[in-house]
């Protein structure tokens, strides 16, 4: 998606790939460089930022409506460990328009629990280890989960054993990249 927004008010974005928090102004000009997971990331001369979902609103009715947001509730999945992979494919690094697990990132999944309480603990990595996004997309993952009914806790943990490398990717993730 590559349109040009105004900003319709001030919101809370985060500075990629530095990972500080800054105001974007009411009346900036961007464009769209990439909208999924339900976050979106703006670019302008300055650089680039990720508008989180519940700052959308700054960049207009008509834009929000395009966001498709992929926070596709599991209340009536029974509980399982796809569920749980689903909801991290609804995570995206902001820079890179593939989701977490087809960019190779989650090394680790491990449940715990059974019935109506689950624990999920979650080793994942980054692109690069000086990428300040990593909170930002360890946040994200955990929320995601955490939104499975049946999760009681969720831990997210980013290593860095063994160094991402571009091999990593699934198949759908190096053809979305062009890397086929």
């Amino acid at each position: 998606m590559k349109k040009e927004v105004t900003l319709v008010k001030n919101c809370i974005a985060t500075i990629i790939p530095a990972g500080d928090e800054i105001t974007l102004a009411e009346g900036a000009h961007f464009v769209i460089a990439q909208s999924l997971g339900g976050s979106v990331t703006l670019r302008d001369e300055n650089g680039m930022y990720r508008v989180g979902e519940d700052q959308l609103s700054a960049l207009g009715d008509d834009i929000v409506s395009d966001v498709v947001a992929v926070e596709e509730k599991s209340e009536n999945k029974p509980f399982s460990e796809e569920v749980v992979w689903d909801a991290l494919r609804g995570c995206y690094d902001p820079e890179i328009p593939v989701n977490i697990v087809d960019l190779g990132l989650v090394y680790d999944l491990t449940l715990d629990g059974e019935g109506e309480s689950h624990t999920v603990d979650v080793k994942m990595t980054l692109t690069a280890q000086g990428c300040g996004m990593g909170p930002v997309i360890a946040d994200d993952a955990k929320t995601r989960i955490e939104s499975i009914a049946q999760v009681e806790s969720v831990t997210v943990s980013i290593v860095w054993d063994p160094p991402w490398n571009p091999r990593m990717m699934s198949e759908q993730g190096k053809k979305a990249l062009g890397l086929e």
